[in-house]
């Protein structure tokens, strides 16, 4: 059976492409289609462990049986990445909204429309490219994502928000492609009626999306570039620790 494997983040520097069209036999899983890279670059299996692996855009264990025609993706740990977007990709209109955009963020904008009558509060986090990591000048960072997956983790992270916490409405977006110093990578906006319910969803939300949803980013400066650090995946997304259900775990 076909199936197409994607690459993001440090494993496109690591396998050398973006993409590969596989031939397994029936009945393969994700362990056996991870096995197979891992053979043909011993460079892999230095890292296979903090990979987390998706099928159609879910979430998977590794002992997940494939079907010919499968998308598979191998993801490192999450945190941003290079590459673009050619336009703004949103959700289906309800009472959240989430968004990948190739543009500078306008998070006044977004805290307009969010607002409302009934709110007494309105809490705006954003994530700001600085000009430094671990005592080098950062020069630009590039945001790449796997941005159809991406979109349905952001979307799913405002319907959990406003399931856990007493808030009326959430916008998350998040930028892709190359950040000058100082412009917004991401913007999260929350509305409630109450400060502590809005101001604990929007840490939730910027601590989850940080873990869970696939933008990775590479970092620039003046002596070279390297793929940022991500956090690592929550319990039961990697390789070894078990079976999940596809989605992601409500912290």
């Amino acid at each position: 059976m076909q199936i197409r494997v994607l690459f993001f983040g440090m494993l496109k520097d690591i396998t050398g492409r973006s993409s590969d069209s596989l031939e397994l036999p029936d009945h393969a899983t994700l362990h056996d289609l991870l096995t197979h890279y891992q053979q043909q670059i011993p460079r892999l299996s230095q890292i296979a462990a903090s990979l987390a692996m998706s099928i159609n855009q879910e979430y998977a264990p590794s002992d997940s049986q494939l079907k010919s025609g499968d998308e598979v993706a191998l993801l490192p740990p999450v945190s941003g990445g290079s590459g673009h977007s050619n336009s703004a990709v949103e959700s289906a209109p309800h009472t959240s909204y989430a968004a990948i955009v190739d543009h500078p963020i306008d998070t006044q904008a977004i805290l307009k429309k969010i607002k409302h009558p009934d709110d007494g509060a309105a809490v705006a986090f954003e994530g700001v490219v600085r000009n430094h990591t671990r005592g080098r000048r950062t020069l630009y960072l590039d945001y790449e994502a796997y941005p159809e997956m991406a979109l349905k983790q952001m979307d799913l992270l405002a319907q959990q928000a406003l399931a856990k916490f007493s808030i009326r409405d959430v916008a998350l977006v998040h930028r892709l492609g190359r950040l000058q110093i100082g412009e917004t990578s991401v913007a999260i906006v929350v509305a409630s009626a109450h400060r502590t319910a809005a101001f604990g969803a929007c840490r939730w939300l910027i601590d989850s999306l940080k873990r869970i949803v696939p933008i990775w980013k590479k970092e620039y400066f003046e002596d070279g570039a390297v793929w940022a650090d991500g956090e690592p995946f929550p319990p039961g997304l990697t390789p070894g620790e078990g079976s999940h259900s596809g989605k992601p775990a409500s912290k």
